[in-house]
């Protein structure tokens, strides 16, 4: 199912969009795609909870391939999440461009 969704999922720009909401100090930011992929899954799988989906990501490895975080790779914590989703996506207008 994924494989489809990925398939007609333009994600192409998408950091060029989000670059004035990041700050060039500190630590690394999270990659924007990450976030994008992990909210695609919670929605078409119904996962409301910020928490359990990250938890979700954690452990299903055909959620972990669609993020391409591969099996190794380090999901965000819930409360990271959230904050992008309530602040940098939310203010971009991104969203409504990829949903």
């Amino acid at each position: 199912m994924f494989r489809a969704i990925d398939r007609f999922l333009d994600l192409d720009g998408m950091r060029e969009a989000l670059r004035p909401f990041y700050s060039h100090l500190g630590r690394p930011s999270i990659d924007p795609e990450l976030i994008i992929r992990m909210l695609v899954i919670g929605y078409v799988m119904g996962i409301r909870s910020e928490r359990r989906l990250c938890d979700e990501v954690h452990l299903n490895l055909a959620y972990r391939l669609f993020c391409r975080l591969g099996r190794e790779g380090k999901v965000p914590d819930h409360s990271t999440f959230s904050r992008y989703r309530h602040g940098k996506l939310r203010d971009s207008n991104l969203l409504r461009q990829v949903f």
